[in-house]
């Protein structure tokens, strides 16, 4: 933020300070690539007389080639000035106010032009704790302003719909071009108003290949305790967005390198930082590396399979002992499974819809020994067998159990029925032990009179 000259408030510094205004015919950014929804309401904004703007990744991804996820406006005009323009809108948040406009599945997130909290905010609009952390940000001001509030350099670049430019107030365009993630401001404060952006510097930058610039990276170490007091649900959304963005296993190493992992994770950092090259470390190795494949395949994922392998090494230490009397290890594992689900909430809370199925990938785990009988075939007719047979492969390609196991159930159900008789272990039954009958006791004969 640059300093403010003697008389001027904030606010009348960055809106005197001039924009980079880059013409159509100066940078990539094509309508045909731009969602016909989000289109729709830069447009209809435009016509209604207020300033609109494509801004934040959606430009970002388009000026480097790439598709982006979504496409978020932003404007001068207030949230329930919009949703008076859209019958299909709806507003959300207190935190920061936000209008969706909705079209079938896709949702345009249209965001109002924010300012400083110091300048002339309304009580109640902006709200920040003694620490720092804006706890309100519904401060309305101009784009100059709002460019100034956004994170990274390379999010706050504004792609006008009056004139098809590109508006640079941050240096945003020279950034990209050098691949260099920058944070806008001093960057101990603005970690300190919203931790969860240094989660955002990791993720971008493995996303993207971007170097985190110097000063930026700076304090994320030292500040990655203040993600403790971030509410789990808010970071089970983060967790999201960092390994499913197909580059979880970067993201993952750039976490750890940052401290930040441990933080989202404790438990298991504790489980890694005793066997750095161990099962745990090659098993979530592993399974990042098929999840990136997976995104990259066009392929489903499952959150309840990520954090399966995320939290598998752990639930085994919470396991009671193998010895315990009239205990199986199915029993084990579920009485440790509610233990580290209750433990995790704490930091990163997961669903029922996702810990459910997590808890029987890892319930189902030990039946695959059992390949006896009728049991293989009552495994394979499991709603949950597929996920539960590809946790067994990852923990087979991180040496955890035998590949001969993992190869016979592989072989096991790409046979017929008959074929698959055949493959059956031959069945042991316990001899039943007989019970020794006790002898009768005979009546005693009385005395003849």
């Amino acid at each position: 933020m640059p300093e403010t000259e003697p008389g001027k408030t904030e606010s009348t510094a960055i809106s005197e300070q001039t924009p980079t205004i880059i013409p159509r015919d100066q940078h990539a950014i094509s309508r045909s690539n731009i969602s016909p929804n989000a289109l729709k309401v830069l447009y209809r904004l435009h016509a209604a007389g207020y300033q609109a703007c494509l801004v934040g990744g959606g430009v970002r991804d388009l000026l480097l080639g790439r598709e982006p996820k979504d496409f978020d406006v932003a404007t001068d005009a207030h949230p329930e000035e919009v949703r008076k323009l859209f019958r299909n809108c709806r507003l959300i948040g207190r935190r920061f106010r936000l209008a969706h406009v909705i079209f079938g599945r896709e949702i345009i997130e249209v965001a109002t032009f924010r300012a400083q909290h110091s300048d002339g905010a309304e009580e109640g609009e902006g709200v920040m704790s003694e620490e720092g952390r804006i706890l309100r940000d519904n401060v309305y001001g101009t784009i100059e302003e709002d460019a100034w509030r956004r994170d990274f350099t390379v999010n706050a670049l504004y792609y006008d719909i009056s004139d098809f430019s590109v508006r640079d107030f941050v240096g945003g365009m020279q950034d990209i071009e050098a691949g260099l993630l920058r944070m806008i401001g001093e960057p101990e404060a603005r970690y300190r108003e919203d931790p969860v952006r240094m989660l955002r510097a990791v993720r971008f930058a493995a996303k993207l290949g971007f170097r985190i610039e110097a000063a930026t990276e700076a304090p994320i170490t030292e500040l990655g305790p203040l993600l403790f007091d971030i509410a789990p649900a808010r970071l089970f959304e983060e967790v999201l967005k960092l390994f499913l963005a197909g580059e979880a296993l970067n993201t993952f190493e750039l976490l750890r390198h940052y401290d930040l992992f441990g933080k989202l994770f404790p438990m298991t950092e504790a489980v890694l930082a005793e066997e750095v090259e161990g099962f745990p470390h090659m098993l979530i190795s592993h399974a990042l590396r098929n999840t990136d494949e997976r995104i990259d395949q066009g392929k489903p994922v499952t959150p309840a399979f990520l954090f399966a392998a995320l939290l598998w090494e752990p639930m085994r230490r919470l396991m009671p002992p193998a010895d315990t009397p009239g205990m199986s290890e199915v029993q084990a594992i579920q009485i440790a499974s509610a233990r580290i689900i209750a433990e995790q909430a704490r930091h990163t809370s997961v669903p029922k819809r996702f810990s459910l199925p997590m808890r029987e990938i890892w319930a189902l785990q030990p039946r695959f020994e059992q390949r006896a009988g009728r049991r293989p075939q009552r495994l394979l007719a499991h709603p949950r067998f597929r996920a539960a047979y590809d946790f067994l492969l990852l923990r087979g390609q991180a040496g955890e159990v035998e590949p001969e196991l993992c190869q016979w159930w592989t072989d096991f159900q790409e046979q017929n029925p008959q074929q698959q008789e055949k493959m059956l272990l031959p069945e042991t039954r316990k001899k039943r032990r007989r019970r020794r009958r006790k002898p009768r006791s005979k009546s005693p004969t009385p005395d003849a009179t």
